[in-house]
């Protein structure tokens, strides 16, 4: 499946629904990656407080890429979120 994220917001919600369908614990997940429970948690909630070296390991943890598309040129893509919300 792939998501268009455009939003902090969203990248949390994404990456925590993808851990939840893995059925990954938070707890779990920080264990595969070398983090607190608590980090994998603000994570989700606010994912504009980390980094990009920990985003990179939680998509490695959770068998995930980044791909990056001119959005001037790329159709449009679902988007998990309720509404779409002013990017970042």
């Amino acid at each position: 499946m792939e998501y268009t994220i455009t939003t902090p917001t969203q990248l949390g919600q994404v990456l925590e629904g993808c851990r939840k369908q893995q059925k990954l614990t938070q707890s779990g997940l920080g264990a595969k990656v070398g983090l607190l429970q608590k980090a994998i948690s603000t994570f989700e909630t606010d994912p504009s407080r980390t980094n990009v070296a920990r985003l990179f390991r939680l998509l490695s943890a959770l068998d995930l890429e980044l791909v990056l598309r001119d959005k001037r040129s790329a159709p449009p893509q679902h988007t998990p979120t309720r509404q779409r919300k002013t990017e970042w």
